[in-house]
């Protein structure tokens, strides 16, 4: 029976930063909803939306520096050129985006 790589993932402290920055943003993106349905101040909701869009760029920011030095450190140690080419997708994808 071969046995199955587990795949390269971030250490705990950079996963419970992220969950803690997500949920952040949830509170943020219900506020906004709360802020919607009480038709307050445009410019308002505005500057709340500038403030989520700005921490969901921290979050990327940090998935990616997590998933650099946790992941794509061992896929170059070991050759994994999937990994590598995966990574290289998602960034375009992020990039483009942005």
């Amino acid at each position: 029976m071969p046995t199955v790589k587990a795949r390269p993932y971030l250490d705990e402290t950079t996963q419970q930063d992220l969950q803690l920055r997500l949920s952040r943003i949830a509170g943020q993106v219900k506020a906004l909803q709360s802020m919607l349905e009480k038709h307050e101040s445009c410019n308002d909701i505005l500057v709340q939306l500038a403030a989520v869009k700005s921490a969901l760029n921290q979050v990327t920011i940090k998935l990616l520096e997590g998933h650099l030095e946790s992941c794509v450190a061992r896929c170059l140690q070991e050759g994994d050129e999937r990994e590598l080419q995966e990574l290289k997708d998602a960034l375009s994808l992020v990039l483009r985006r942005s």
